[in-house]
């Protein structure tokens, strides 16, 4: 067989093992990870890359940032904050869904996430409403947040990149003439239905956490407490101003780390024990099935297979519903970042072929990419809340199908207006 069949092969079996549970997906993603290598499609340094991978070292610095403000019961003290004013679940889902939106157009989508799930957790264990609750929103929102602006996601620097290789470009605000009405339909959609999806699980440790809560958190020095929240704090600012600053989001959060542990905010131990080695295990294996769909020609072949189907005499409109989709579904199998960087070259030949404008595809095939609501392993920050949230794979399809047609409704409707095929005609 060929690296491309044994790629697909491996997909087939990631997607139905995902859905089907009986085996954790962190050790799933291990044996498919393990395959692709005993099969020769990948070598050892392309199979494993995924575990030193820059979101993983993320990953972990915001783990134990995160662990910070547990430890020192200041995650608790802001939920206090935001319950007092937020009563009731849906009222709570809706301001961290505003929150995170908004911070991800001008944060990188997965930083506003690593920095704000802890504080979620926090505002969880206040409210005395599941986390589970409360996380998925949060991610949800972080994805269509990431749509405002250039630096929101990756995926939008790579669409850019490919217009400015044709001398054009988008404005730093250019996604949000799709990405703020999608954020908003996405938060109305979560006020008035979308909270009625949301699984009701309680994970295992957090009827720990409130007895610390309790206990514990009383006899930490106030000092502590300020200090996690002021790292916290200045970690934000430094992604924010991440080209400013000079320092990318990892190395940022990776320091932030280290001066908690070093200061004696938080131990080594309770370190360690703040990192979720499922989380890494699950999005560093992935990642090699990523690889092996771009490497082995996979992933093309999926493309073109679809875009072929269309015929040669199809009409834009149904190309531009074609290309979202097609990004909607690889998205929610491959990275989001993976998917775009496949697509967007993709997406430029067809817009050349038919002479139409390189604008409407990238936008689609950009904006479609980011649509990773469906399953835990589009999005890091989707795999980042699985374990805190103790939600399962089928968790995320049955709430997240339904945002992935809202954004599908409002992207039919603004990109034909916004960014026709034939612009001149």
């Amino acid at each position: 067989m060929t690296p491309a069949t044994i790629s697909i092969l491996f997909l087939i079996f990631a997607v139905i093992m995902f859905i089907w549970e009986k085996v954790p997906l962190s050790v799933t993603s291990m044996m498919v990870c393990l395959g692709l290598l005993l099969t020769g499609v990948l070598d050892e340094k392309t199979a494993f890359i995924g575990f030193i991978n820059k979101n993983v070292i993320l990953f972990v610095a915001m783990f134990v940032v995160g662990g910070a403000l547990f430890e020192t019961g200041m995650a608790n003290k802001i939920g206090g904050l935001v319950t007092r004013f937020a009563k009731t679940e849906r009222q709570l889902i809706v301001a961290i869904m505003v929150i995170v939106g908004l911070m991800s157009g001008v944060l990188s989508n997965t930083g506003t996430a690593a920095v704000l799930i802890p504080v979620v957790i926090g505002i969880a264990a206040k409210s005395n409403f599941a986390r589970s609750r409360l996380l998925m929103p949060l991610v949800f929102a972080a994805a269509l947040g990431g749509n405002l602006s250039l630096i929101g996601a990756p995926g939008n620097l790579i669409g850019q990149s490919a217009l400015e290789s044709m001398g054009m470009q988008f404005s730093f605000f250019e996604f949000a003439k799709i990405g703020l009405p999608m954020l908003i339909c996405g938060i109305i959609y979560f006020t008035f239905f979308g909270y009625k999806l949301l699984p009701q699980h309680k994970s295992s440790d957090e009827s720990d956490i409130k007895v610390e809560t309790a206990n514990t958190h009383n006899a930490v020095p106030a000092w502590k407490q300020n200090l996690s929240l002021a790292v916290l704090v200045i970690t934000i600012l430094a992604m924010i101003f991440e080209k400013s600053v000079g320092l990318p989001l990892y190395l940022s959060g990776s320091i932030a780390a280290l001066i908690l542990i070093l200061s004696g905010v938080i131990n080594e131990k309770q370190a360690m024990r703040s990192i979720d080695l499922k989380t890494i295990f699950l999005f560093g294996g992935t990642l090699s099935l990523a690889a092996a769909l771009d490497k082995s020609g996979a992933g093309v072949l999926i493309a073109n297979g679809v875009i072929d189907s269309l015929g040669k005499n199809a009409s834009p409109y149904i190309l531009t519903f074609a290309v979202f989709m097609l990004a909607c579904v690889l998205t929610n199998v491959m990275s989001n970042t993976a998917t775009t960087a496949l697509l967007v070259p993709i997406a430029v030949s067809i817009a050349a072929n038919l002479g139409a404008d390189p604008r409407a595809v990238v936008m689609a095939t950009v904006i479609g990419g980011s649509c990773a609501y469906a399953s835990p392993i589009g999005m890091p920050a989707n795999t980042m809340v699985m374990t805190a949230g103790g939600y399962r794979f089928t968790d995320y399809l049955k709430a997240g199908t339904p945002l992935i047609f809202v954004s599908l409704i409002v992207c039919m409707i603004l990109l034909p207006i916004l960014y026709p095929f034939f612009p001149n005609s």
